[in-house]
């Protein structure tokens, strides 16, 4: 999905709200153990509830990797579901890779060719070579790390090199690589006092925000430093939305959870 897709379905939802499917095995309705594949069927009662109020979705790999093959399965199978019921929908794959060369385009080739993601999540640690065999594909793109929400951040993406904060220049390096069009950036929403800074280096790149709900990030802040005329948000709730409830309604109610953050999100929207 290009990014123009991506801007005309905000529009048309009045949401730029993404789901975080961080699926803990724990932390789901227990009845739901007793199915053949409890990881998958937990996100289909979510994906059916919330579909209505979000533009993306984000399977965090680590919650499905800590499951094994069975965990793999889970995933193949939510990214299926969600391209045969839900093509509309733009998909992240929340692997935060990064590694040489031809490892990163093993890594690229298994989120967005083979899985069929429209987007991973990468570290820019090694470099662009490191990056770059994410960007070749058409109409996918790569999600840098850039300002994160977590209280790590500090040791390292704020620090001044030669009188310029590291993540500026991750920022401004990451401009020039190659296809550089196709690179989205993810800022924190706790992290919302730096995004007028961040928009002077990156004007119209989509951002993804992690951080608001459960990280105690606030949209508005978002939306007043961050939002372009295209909007340029994609802003991601995971723990507030689908454990909301462990009840046997858990999907409906975080359906009404969904619901009150695209309802804010459309109230922002008009003030464009």
């Amino acid at each position: 999905m290009s990014p123009q897709e991506l801007t005309e379905q905000i529009f048309k939802k009045q949401s730029f709200l993404c789901v975080g499917l961080d699926v803990d095995i724990d932390r789901i309705p227990t009845y739901l153990l007793s199915e053949d594949d409890p990881i998958f069927e937990f996100n289909r009662a979510i994906i059916d509830a919330t579909h209505k109020f979000c533009v993306a979705y984000k399977p965090n790999i680590a919650f499905y990797e800590a499951n094994g093959v069975e965990g793999w399965q889970a995933l193949e199978k939510t990214i299926n579901y969600l391209h045969h019921e839900y093509p509309e929908i733009y998909t992240i794959a929340d692997a935060k890779r990064g590694d040489i060369g031809n490892t990163s385009r093993m890594y690229a080739k298994t989120f967005l060719q083979d899985l069929g993601f429209d987007s991973v999540t990468v570290a820019p640690y090694m470099g662009k070579d490191s990056v770059e065999p994410f960007l070749e594909f058409d109409n996918r793109q790569a999600i840098l790390l850039a300002l994160t929400s977590n209280e790590g951040a500090f040791d390292f993406q704020t620090q001044q090199i030669d009188g310029e904060e590291l993540y500026k220049k991750v920022l401004k390096t990451s401009k020039t690589w190659k296809n550089s069009e196709n690179l989205m950036y993810v800022v924190g929403a706790t992290k919302a006092e730096f995004l007028k800074e961040i928009r002077e280096i990156i004007p119209e790149n989509f951002l993804l925000v992690p951080g608001v709900g459960a990280q105690g990030g606030k949209l508005e802040d978002v939306c007043k430093y961050g939002m372009t005329k295209n909007v340029g948000l994609l802003v991601n709730s995971s723990r507030k939305i689908i454990y909301a409830s462990e009840s046997s309604n858990f999907a409906e109610i975080a359906g009404a959870k969904a619901e009150v953050l695209q309802q804010q999100m459309a109230e922002e929207l008009r003030k464009l």
